[in-house]
């Protein structure tokens, strides 16, 4: 049976294979380490995420399966696309990154908090200082009703988590993602676990092996689109019939 590793932060990044990871909880793989740009940057390059409560040390996970958006796959209803044609919002990049962070970790109904505690806010502010983490914002005229944020590296995108103030605002968000996505060619947009609204949107479970297999190949930050470009990009979505077809076979992960 594997057993839980303890990180030391003095020793530098120093992640075991994921292969470690616990059967229960499933995807824990380690405990201790540090929130700095070199730890996350070090995590997400393999595929880890840190995921911990208020009071617990810090929980590195590796889930198995791992859920993911394959760029220009998405499922868009007629709904959606008919509330986004009577009131079509505008959507930024990297314009209110910490009011989007705190949106995000704000409570919400049936839970008294999220996971993004002061210590991981404070974390990914740096990383959007240092242009790793990106937010993406939605606006119904001066008022943000939706947004979420993540992390970019070399051809993906690992999304975080998302908040919506008004009716489709978050799906309109993750919209926003995969656009970007196809203008600045990224291969994956990281969702990491399985929940109904993700899935019926038209992420789907992968394996480990699968997803370990499509990491960023080199330490290089996104260079995302301007507003005006992505909002052509959301409003041409918005008029398609299908998803477009991928380069990355999935034959074996259905």
């Amino acid at each position: 049976m594997p057993q839980l590793s303890w990180l030391d932060a003095e020793q530098g990044v120093n992640f075991p294979s994921t292969r470690y990871c616990l059967e229960n909880p499933p995807g824990l793989l380690a405990a201790g380490g540090a929130l700095t740009p070199e730890w996350l940057l070090g995590a997400y390059e393999r595929g880890i995420f840190p995921w911990f409560s208020e009071g617990e040390p810090i929980l590195w996970w590796s889930p198995e399966p791992r859920m993911v958006l394959i760029p220009g796959q998405m499922h868009l209803s007629r709904s959606l696309r008919k509330a986004y044609r009577h009131s079509p919002p505008t959507v930024t990049v990297n314009t209110a990154f910490i009011e989007v962070i705190s949106a995000c970790q704000a409570p919400r109904a049936k839970q008294p908090g999220t996971w993004i505690t002061p210590e991981m806010q404070t974390a990914y502010t740096d990383l959007h200082q240092l242009g790793w983490a990106h937010s993406f914002e939605v606006w119904q005229g001066s008022d943000l009703v939706g947004g979420l944020y993540g992390i970019g590296i070399d051809g993906l995108f690992f999304g975080e988590s998302m908040f919506s103030r008004s009716t489709n605002a978050s799906k309109i968000a993750l919209v926003a993602v995969q656009e970007a996505a196809l203008l600045i060619n990224l291969r994956l947009i990281d969702c990491q676990v399985y929940n109904d609204h993700l899935a019926s949107l038209g992420a789907r479970e992968v394996s480990r092996t699968w997803f370990e297999q499509h990491l960023p190949q080199g330490r290089l930050t996104l260079n995302m689109p301007n507003t005006d470009t992505l909002n052509t990009a959301i409003a041409s979505r918005m008029t398609m019939n299908r998803p477009e077809p991928s380069n990355l076979d999935l034959a074996d992960e259905a």
